[in-house]
């Protein structure tokens, strides 16, 4: 009897993690496909100009992998290319314009904003100073697009025919991310695949839904709604700048569009856990609003979908409890197989998929990481500069 209660308790908890998996599979959107590309295409009659903005922060060893595919851009209208150096110490600067001159292509300017004032994060800052110079442009679209994304020739061509065609104010590609390393096999596309389970693609270019999100290293946004939604002034303070950037505009009334990428590139590596680590760990609990109860109800979620069923399956054969062990492994079944796809998209060995809840608890511990660093006065950091709270940031109004 002892026994039987526990066995019977953890019974029922393995069967909600069962059915939580069933919930996803098919009532999340469908945000285990990978199918989400850029929509419908439509040429211009005319092609409108675009200014593309670059924020760049000691990004020296990145540069030469992208920054010429942004120069050598087959676009037929009027393009130029603004990359911000927010304070280097590297020589960004100075390699950008040295690859201007070697590669040429599109006009490039670079420009510093000086030191950000209190209330911006630095990447904003430079946002901001970049879509200031291109406003003297008077151009149609902005690119945002980070120092290390790579595009293919025809990157900028097909992402505003995209817009045109279908009448986006945002049109958002989540780049390719490097998956080399061990690490990067692991982690990577459970980035990606966790990112669209929270945010799923196609809800976000669905129109009338209020689910908003965007890929920081791709955005192209029309520069009027840049203007309506008062970006970036507005979203000033944010550390995922991406998706405050979508739920801006889509608070202004425009249409958002956010996809998997077949021609935008990241060439930056993360080789070691420890860095992959510090991406997630920097915005995962600025993702939670800084909130105990939030953090609390993601470990436990974590807990529920991703950790129970592996558990269920050992726990199960060890007590000889069959409902229990086939309960678990079914959830397990569904919870690989809906990875299989981006594993597949990122061309990756399918054996990882029965891994994911193992990347699943290292993302656990990533969270309660970011809270912890949070609560110490680390807070969130980009390129070397942290803030610290939510409350040292002023907000303006």
């Amino acid at each position: 009897m002892g026994q039987t209660a526990p066995v019977s308790a953890f019974l029922w908890i393995t069967v909600v993690s069962l059915a939580a998996w069933c919930w996803l599979l098919l009532c999340q959107g469908f945000f285990w496909r990978t199918d989400v590309r850029l929509p419908r295409r439509r040429e211009p009659e005319a092609w409108p100009s675009v200014c593309v903005v670059v924020p760049a922060r000691d990004e020296a060893a990145v540069l030469p992998a992208s920054l010429p595919s942004l120069l050598a851009q087959d676009y037929p209208g009027r393009a130029e290319v603004f990359l911000v150096d927010d304070g280097s110490t590297d020589g960004t600067g100075e390699l950008a314009r040295a690859l201007s001159e070697r590669h040429g292509g599109l006009p490039l300017t670079v420009d510093s904003p000086g030191e950000p004032p209190a209330g911006w994060t630095g990447k904003l800052w430079a946002v901001r100073h970049g879509i200031a110079l291109a406003r003297a442009r008077e151009p149609e679209y902005l690119l945002l697009t980070d120092a290390d994304i790579a595009h293919a020739p025809d990157s900028l061509r097909e992402l505003v025919a995209a817009a045109h065609g279908g009448g986006f104010d945002v049109v958002s590609q989540m780049a390719r991310l490097r998956v080399e390393s061990r690490w990067e096999r692991l982690v990577v596309p459970a980035f990606v695949y966790f990112f669209a389970q929270l945010y799923p693609f196609r809800w976000i270019g669905r129109e009338g839904s209020r689910t908003a999100a965007a890929a920081g290293g791709c955005v192209l946004l029309r520069a009027g709604m840049a203007e309506k939604a008062r970006i970036p002034d507005a979203i000033r303070h944010a550390v995922i700048d991406d998706v405050a950037l979508a739920r801006a505009v889509k608070g202004a009334g425009g249409r958002v569009w956010l996809g998997l990428a077949d021609r935008v590139d990241s060439v930056r590596p993360y080789p070691r856990l420890h860095d992959l680590w510090r991406m997630v760990s920097r915005s995962a609990y600025a993702q939670l609003r800084h909130s105990p109860p939030l953090l609390l109800g993601t470990v436990a979620g974590l807990a529920l979908v991703y950790l129970v069923p592996p558990v269920a399956v050992v726990a199960g054969a060890a007590a000889g409890s069959a409902p229990v062990a086939v309960a678990g492994a079914l959830a397990w079944a569904v919870m690989a197989g809906t990875y299989l796809p981006m594993l597949r998209y990122y061309r990756q060995p399918l054996w990882l998929a029965p891994l994911l809840p193992y990347t699943a608890f290292l993302y656990l511990l990533m969270t309660v990481d970011s809270a912890v660093q949070h609560y110490r006065g680390r807070g969130a950091a980009w390129k070397g500069r942290t803030y610290a709270r939510p409350d040292a940031v002023p907000d303006e109004g």
